[in-house]
């Protein structure tokens, strides 16, 4: 995997036109008992190396990770910088990185979604190459819980507290949802858990990554496909 911050300028300019840039968006908030607060971080890191590591026309930008996560206000560990800050930052962003082929953000954050939709819909009304991408998952298990533990089990074991681990809410988010925006994660969760990560695994885990990761290396060849080969 190649990282942005590990070359040097001369390196970056003599391949950035042929280049995606992946930038990896994530989250600093709570993540119930048993999670650290940046699990949303680590996920979409995760994510962009694989992809890296599958595409080589693809380097890895510095983490973003602070986003929208006014919804776990009251949860400490929870930081967030607001969806208007977001949006802005990463229009910012992706205008600063016009030298390279496309940007690719790697989202994984379901908070950040209003301001990441935002800034792509401006982002490419200025022409701009971008392409924003999150993972899917169940609508009973949407925050700190099965999938995401299971994954922090797999990349980062000793930052989780399985002993701790205890069941949120599994309702449907879209059951939830409206409860949610308006009260807020502890409207619908006292323990900040949406699903049950009692039974995760880092095998589990491993799956999961891979789900997501081929996911997102298919949706970026078809945003960003290879120029056609000339045949004789």
């Amino acid at each position: 995997m190649t990282r942005l911050d590990e070359l040097r300028s001369p390196m970056v300019a003599e391949r950035a036109r042929h280049t995606l840039l992946a930038v990896p968006l994530g989250a600093t908030e709570q993540h119930g008992p048993h999670l650290p607060v940046g699990t949303d971080t680590v996920i979409a890191s995760e994510l962009c190396r694989r992809l890296a590591a599958a595409m080589p026309e693809v380097v890895v930008g510095p983490a973003v990770a602070y986003g929208s996560s006014g919804e776990h206000a009251g949860f400490a560990g929870t930081v967030s910088i607001g969806q208007e800050a977001l949006e802005l930052l990463l229009v910012e962003l992706v205008r600063g990185a016009a030298d390279f082929a496309g940007v690719v953000l790697v989202n994984g954050h379901g908070g950040n979604l209003v301001p990441l939709r935002a800034a792509v819909r401006r982002l490419r009304a200025e022409g701009r190459p971008v392409l924003a991408w999150s993972p899917s998952g169940r609508p009973d298990d949407s925050h700190a819980g099965h999938a995401e533990t299971s994954v922090m089990l797999r990349l980062r074991p000793d930052t989780v507290a399985l002993r701790h681990a205890v069941r949120g809410n599994t309702d449907p988010l879209p059951d939830l949802i409206d409860r949610l925006r308006r009260g807020g994660l502890a409207a619908v969760s006292a323990n900040g858990v949406l699903g049950d990560p009692t039974r995760a695994t880092a095998a589990d885990g491993d799956r999961q990554l891979d789900t997501w990761a081929a996911a997102l290396i298919d949706c970026v060849a078809q945003r960003f496909p290879p120029p056609a080969t000339a045949t004789r």
